[in-house]
């Protein structure tokens, strides 16, 4: 077997293994090749006298800086009869591991699937996995990025988290970050030409998907991603931030990467799926290729959610400012997109591109979602910032809408833990930088500098952690048996299954901030203002409701309190 590395800027290469170097032999393009470290065995890549960790490493033990170990790919896999359901019958499930459990790893994840499995899940969402700096962090920035992060868990523990989730047939996803690398430890740069000065972003060089040696570039995030689907098993990707990956190709790296990876359904005999974040209300990223399109599996709706959020919680600075009416609710739930070419006054420009005849089932719905919490200043949940009623009514519009619903961890209890920006970069200069940015971030927002948690302090790391024993307290035990209530209305109804956007039915008053959603048999009926409404009374027995007691009824109407929500089947 030979091991095979990419270093274009290196005159020699050699692996060094126990203080031994061995040399490797170069190749045509830049690649160098040499027998393997013995399996277990720790080691370092000397370019041209300078040692470094393998930019393919499968595993960091001693984390970023430390040397690579090569480990065995095989395992004693025994799911060859699983098969993940479907978006369209999907519940997704977005789980950091280090806030998961108090203990912070894979097998103490996997000791909470039942949990899952009792809510009505579908589908578990990892955030990234990849080794990053320090002992805790979101994960976004990771720079080994075939190599599980050390405090989750060794390689074999991802394995059997993936196998564990598969035995209680859930299927596992994984959030990769293709568009940029983290600033501590990333030495792909020292081996090839991975980043190129063409284009600008929010964390310095792009990487380079489109300039001269580019090829070898694309290989690499491409091979990564067939890795955590063939060797790990994991039934789909998120692709972060894709709006970042700056590619003038004309065969774009989000097709060609959806591409590959679907490549691999009649090999391994079992769906994938790839799920795209993008703020660009861009219908192209999941046509297929026959129409112009990437050909991704579906993508993030924030439209969905801002209009929701703004709503509920009446927060119209920032982003937000595009929304905030109940009718961006009711055009979310119909069109996809709020914006799909209407001027958007936050941007101060046309946004967005209409859907079409894109299915529901191509978008992720939410009322919640790491990124929307954790950028906060303060990392406020919703059941932070709006009543029980007002939540309630943003979780079933979630559940009753025509997209695939995702919730984030905690959130189907009303967990207390906010989830917060936290870090545990060990550079003094990174660490200060990354503490000085988030406090001058939400400065000129009027906060006040000292009431931004410390990214740096453990204890905003630990205040995150779920406090498990709390969902099964009131109020959180309420908010569960609501969740899983809606989960199951989902999961028994087919017209809430069958992703027919045009067969979606809404109606609302703005003034009176009442909203009622018609699919099919299945009327939801929501009161998103203070003072009680009557409306006709729909057909059909009351499913779910907030609060608990059946509306009061007067003739052909009821009556629905202020910030309520009921959901009727015929």
């Amino acid at each position: 077997m030979s091991f095979r590395v990419w270093a274009p800027r290196a005159k020699e290469l050699s692996i060094v293994v126990s203080g031994k170097a061995h040399k490797a032999t170069a190749e045509a393009k830049g690649y160098f090749k040499a027998e393997p470290p013995p399996e277990g065995s720790e080691y370092l890549l000397r370019i041209d006298g300078r040692d470094l960790p393998d930019p393919r490493s499968r595993f960091q033990p001693k984390g970023i800086h430390g040397p690579s170990q090569y480990v065995a790919k095989s395992f004693d896999w025994n799911d060859e009869n699983f098969r993940a359901p479907p978006l369209s019958a999907a519940v997704i499930y977005e789980l950091h591991v280090g806030t998961f459990t108090p203990e912070g790893t894979l097998t103490a994840a996997a000791e909470r699937l039942p949990h899952l499995v009792e809510l009505g899940v579908t589908h578990v969402e990892l955030l990234p996995l990849a080794t990053f700096p320090g002992r805790w962090g979101w994960g976004y920035d990771g720079v080994a990025l075939f190599a599980p992060h050390p405090t989750y868990g060794t390689p074999a523990d991802v394995k059997r988290f993936v196998a564990s989730c598969h035995a209680h047939g859930l299927a596992v996803l994984i959030d990769v970050v293709y568009n940029h690398l983290g600033p501590d430890g990333n030495y792909l740069g020292e081996y090839g030409h991975y980043f190129t000065k063409r284009y600008n972003t929010p964390w310095g060089a792009a990487v380079n998907l489109d300039d001269a040696h580019s090829d070898e570039v694309r290989s690499f995030f491409i091979d990564n991603a067939l890795m955590w689907i063939e060797e790990y098993h994991f039934d789909g990707l998120r692709l972060d931030a894709v709006h970042a990956l700056y590619d003038e190709s004309a065969l774009h790296v989000l097709q060609e990467l959806s591409a590959a990876v679907h490549a691999l359904e009649p090999k391994l005999g079992r769906p994938i799926v790839v799920i795209a974040e993008s703020d660009q209300n861009n219908p192209r990223l999941v046509r297929p290729p026959e129409v112009g399109g990437y050909g991704l599996d579906a993508q993030w709706s924030d439209d969905f959610h801002h209009a929701l959020h703004a709503a509920l919680t009446g927060e119209t600075n920032g982003y937000y400012s595009d929304f905030g009416l109940v009718e961006h609710i009711a055009r979310a739930l119909t069109d996809g997109f709020v914006y799909a070419g209407e001027y958007s006054p936050f941007r101060e420009r046309r946004h967005g591109q209409p859907l079409g005849d894109v299915s529901g089932h191509k978008l992720l719905g939410y009322l919640q979602n790491h990124d929307q919490i954790g950028n906060r200043a303060r990392g406020e949940r919703i059941g932070h910032l709006c009543s029980e009623g007002l939540a309630r009514i943003g979780a079933a519009l979630v559940f009753v809408s025509p997209f695939v619903p995702m919730l984030f961890q905690g959130e189907e209890w009303g967990a207390s833990a906010p989830f917060q920006y936290f870090t545990d970069h060990q550079n003094p200069e990174l660490a200060d930088a990354v503490r000085k940015g988030r406090r001058e971030e939400f400065r000129q927002f009027g906060w006040d500098p000292e009431q931004i948690p410390d990214p740096q302090d453990e204890a905003t790391f630990k205040r995150s952690q779920l406090d498990w024993a709390e969902k099964d307290r009131a109020p959180h035990r309420e908010r569960l048996a609501f969740y899983r209530g809606l989960a199951q209305l989902r999961r028994e109804s087919p017209e809430l299954l069958d992703g027919r956007r045009d067969l979606v039915d809404v109606s609302f008053d703005e003034g009176k901030r009442w909203l009622r959603v018609q699919r099919g048999r299945v009327t939801l009926l929501a009161n998103l203002g203070g003072d009680s409404v009557d409306l006709p009374a729909p057909a059909g027995e009351l499913q779910l409701s907030f609060p608990e007691a059946a509306p009061k009824q007067s003739g052909a109407n009821i009556t629905l309190e202020g910030e309520s929500v009921y959901i009727f089947r015929a």
